[in-house]
């Protein structure tokens, strides 16, 4: 029923009257409010068919269908009565002050209603103000929140500003957060784009870029993916991401003393929360979610000035804590290491709540190391078995694709190939995924990484090959291109442009998303990281 009403609003009706907003995205909220009426007219529909059939099992098939067949009947004399469909029902909408929809109702067309202009028809509202009984509200903040699950996260940003204080309320919520962050996981991940951050390894500037990722995978050769730069007050790298939040590590001077700081960003929303110290300098570490506990937390080995180690895990929360855990099961300063680790930083998978680290053996032993966020507790396991004519000098390259561990290893100097973890945790479960020949323009020489994945899209690859340059690769023609992104405005003028290589650079993949530091008891502030806005270009 709902369904044949969705088409009655009118963009006037449904917007709200902010002069910032152009026309078009009324239109968008105006058809999501129809996509959403009509999965709700659907729902009620069913749900008032199988009450009626409830009844005509309770009351007997004969005077089910006595009933039903009166009823068609009246039905149909009242249709030829007042016309086909045109006074069947009226939805008023009643529009408070500032341009919401604030209720809606049904009720027959008032029998004294002469047959001229004035009728209200069919796919028009009408407004009464009286001589109906007040209705209780039609599932009006449940469609409201439906609405707003389905926007985009930095549509929802610009849209917090633009509203009114209970909008403003529900979208600033914890709890609208998580559900649109689950929402995005689950059901659309449009809702939620990848992007791609990074910083300067040189330690000499304070910037963070941001690109689309999408964009560097759907743009057009001649149309470059531009960088957004944001600028902090001092330098910071970064440690990991999960769920829209960049965890950083500054390191403040203070009367001669360094101290190491982290701290939580989301780059969607501009929150920051206020450093954290660590109480020392921290060398393999890791920042993820525990979805059993909800709560964030940072892992680090951090080393003492008396030249110890305690291994830490932070939780943040109102009251930021920190306890000792088990010693990390490898040791960086051990003489006689059975391998050593690709990366210090641990890598984030979400659904499993572990941090993994990629150790590599000189010979072919090659395994994951993971730490379980939620019980604290490290085990490992090992990776694809390399064969014996395999370049063992080569380090393979850890990366997440469709949402399973995988790794990237050189095979035989000719090709790469990429193996996805299916069952995490569980060696049986590595499954090839591709082959990738090696291509004069992505091989350096002599190269002693692998190629790394980093996204995939259908089946086009984002990977980052041994030469430093971004490259896109179709698994179905085995074809290779080359993304245009424009660096020169991410502040990092020494460095040689993306499109060249990213040598110098840390890149970290991440997903928007509107969860801030705030919702988890964190102090938070906009002030910390800011955005750069490109400076006017003077003809």
């Amino acid at each position: 029923m709902l369904r044949k009403y969705a088409s009655c609003y009118t963009l006037q009706q449904i917007k709200v009257i902010k002069p910032n907003r152009t026309e078009a995205d009324y239109r968008t909220g105006a058809n999501l409010f129809d996509r959403v009426i009509e999965q709700k007219g659907e729902a009620m529909a069913s749900s008032t068919a199988q009450q009626g059939r409830d009844r005509r099992h309770s009351k007997g098939e004969g005077d089910g269908a006595t009933t039903a067949s009166s009823t068609a009947q009246q039905g149909r004399g009242r249709r030829r009565s007042k016309g086909e469909g045109d006074r069947a029902a009226t939805v008023t909408a009643m529009i408070n002050s500032r341009g919401f929809l604030v209720r809606m109702r049904t009720g027959p067309i008032p029998d004294d209603v002469d047959d001229d202009d004035d009728v209200p028809r069919k796919e028009k509202v009408v407004t009464t103000t009286g001589g109906l009984p007040e209705p209780p509200p039609i599932l009006l903040d449940e469609l409201i929140a439906e609405v707003l699950l389905r926007i985009p996260a930095r549509s929802l940003v610009r849209l917090r500003n633009s509203v009114c204080s209970s909008w403003r309320t529900l979208i600033s919520s914890s709890q609208f957060a998580k559900d649109h962050l689950r929402r995005s996981m689950a059901v659309d991940p449009a809702l939620t784009h990848p992007l791609m951050a990074y910083y300067s390894q040189a330690y000499i500037y304070p910037t963070i870029g941001v690109f689309s990722v999408r964009s560097v995978m759907e743009n057009p050769p001649h149309e470059p993916t531009k960088v957004v730069p944001y600028e902090g007050r001092c330098y910071r790298l970064i440690i990991g991401s999960c769920n829209g939040l960049l965890c950083l590590h500054d390191e403040e001077h203070e009367d001669r003393l360094m101290g190491h700081r982290a701290m939580l960003w989301n780059p969607c929303t501009g929150f920051t929360s206020q450093p954290l110290e660590i109480g020392g300098l921290f060398s393999i570490c890791g920042f993820g979610y525990d979805h059993v506990n909800d709560k964030y937390k940072l892992f680090a080995v951090v080393d003492k000035k008396s030249g110890e180690s305690v291994t830490k895990m932070f939780t943040f929360g109102p009251k930021t804590t920190w306890r000792t855990i088990q010693d990390f099961p490898h040791d960086l300063r051990d003489p006689n290491p059975r391998g050593h680790m690709v990366h210090l930083e641990g890598l984030f998978l979400s659904g499993t709540g572990t941090l993994n680290w990629l150790l590599h053996g000189y010979l072919s032993f090659v395994w994951v190391l993971s730490l379980d966020l939620v019980r604290e507790t490290y085990c490992q396991f090992s990776l694809p078995s390399k064969d014996s004519d395999d370049d063992h000098e080569v380090e393979p390259k850890l990366g997440i694709l469709r949402d399973c561990l995988a790794v990237c290893y050189a095979t035989k100097k000719t090709h790469w190939t990429i193996w996805l973890m299916k069952d995490y945790g569980v060696p049986q479960s590595w499954t090839k995924l591709a082959i990738i020949p090696h291509h004069p323009l992505l091989v350096r020489h002599p190269s002693y990484i692998a190629l790394w994945p980093i996204y995939m899209l259908g089946n086009v690859l984002l990977a980052l090959a041994p030469n430093g340059k971004f490259c896109l690769c179709n698994l179905n023609d085995g074809s290779i291109d080359f993304p245009n992104i424009d660096s020169s405005s991410d502040g990092m003028p020494r460095h040689r442009p993306l499109t060249q290589n990213s040598y110098l650079r840390g890149f970290h993949l991440y997903h928007e998303s509107i969860v801030s530091p705030y919702h988890f008891g964190l102090p938070s502030c906009s002030s910390e990281m800011r955005l750069i806005k490109p400076k006017p270009i003077i003809t």
